[in-house]
């Protein structure tokens, strides 16, 4: 966390904010505390999207879709704003880095960090699908360390599956590296795209690459829609569970509960509670 800048915001409604988390595309991210005395994390929408109306109603979508997602490994909503200028959306603040921060720190995750961070992450995909939502954005930013277990955030780019695409045709939203290639080409996107995203962020956990690896955005996408990924050094259980959420045909693909049914064939969540940490 950073201090406060010159000119940050001190308060949203009745949230006091008291530090510097982060920004992003669509906005900047505070730590602040309700009344109640909850840490929260609050993420206030940069003035120049809060000024268009097409922007104001994505990011309605999003804390629609927030609100309605619970689940032991996603952060909840505690309030928002999507109507006040600048718009701002407050989730449970969970105190732990990014997997982007943690591999960057420290490197690749070892094995036994990754079976757990897997169930977790499709535990949190299982939430989000039975509400009829994609994520459309995971990546390591977007996955959260806990010490009970990952905690999957953002629903910027989330949407009803059976939603208006809210931008032009033909445009792909996301992170080029962790992106499907159905989304990648501009085509339908559905639970399995999330999936390929799973993947591609359990291989960056594991060897502290990006299976596609870096460049021009075109470029990478180009090598998601065409390459086979790199994936040295890992097991060949991890490697068989990625491989098959990187399955180029999206039909290939497993669902959420099929991969469960594969992590659990070889690992077992500990039964003493609470839980030591997985990192």
């Amino acid at each position: 966390m950073e201090p406060l800048a010159a000119g940050d915001p001190t308060r949203v409604r009745d949230v006091v904010l008291r530090g510097r988390l982060g920004a992003g595309g669509m906005g900047e991210v505070f730590l602040g505390r309700s009344p109640g005395g909850r840490a929260v994390a609050v993420k206030v929408v940069h003035p120049h999207l809060a000024r268009q109306a097409d922007f104001r109603s994505r990011f309605r979508r999003e804390v629609t879709a927030a609100r309605s997602v619970s689940g032991a490994f996603t952060a909840a909503v505690v309030a928002a704003g999507p109507d006040d200028d600048p718009p701002w959306i407050a989730t449970v603040y969970v105190p732990g880095p990014s997997l982007a921060e943690a591999v960057a720190a420290c490197g690749p995750l070892p094995e036994e960090s990754l079976w757990p961070l897997a169930a977790g992450l499709v535990e949190a995909l299982q939430a989000i699908h039975a509400e009829g939502l994609l994520h459309r954005d995971l990546k390591p930013s977007n996955v959260l360390l806990a010490a009970d277990g990952p905690r999957v955030i953002d629903f910027g780019i989330a949407r009803a599956m059976d939603a208006t695409v809210l931008t032009e045709a033909g445009v792909a939203i996301g992170t080029p590296g962790f992106m499907s290639p159905e989304q990648a080409e501009g085509g339908r996107v559905g639970p399995a795209g999330d999936v390929f995203a799973l993947g591609a962020v359990l291989a960056f956990a594991a060897t502290g690459s990006e299976p596609f690896g870096q460049g021009p955005p075109l470029a990478v996408l180009h090598r998601v829609v065409t390459a086979d990924p790199r994936l040295d050094g890992l097991s060949d259980r991890l490697r068989a569970l990625v491989l098959a959420c990187l399955a180029k045909d999206p039909d290939d693909r497993p669902t959420p509960a099929q991969l469960l049914g594969r992590i659990a064939a070889h690992w077992e969540p500990p039964e003493v509670f609470p839980p030591a940490s997985p990192w």
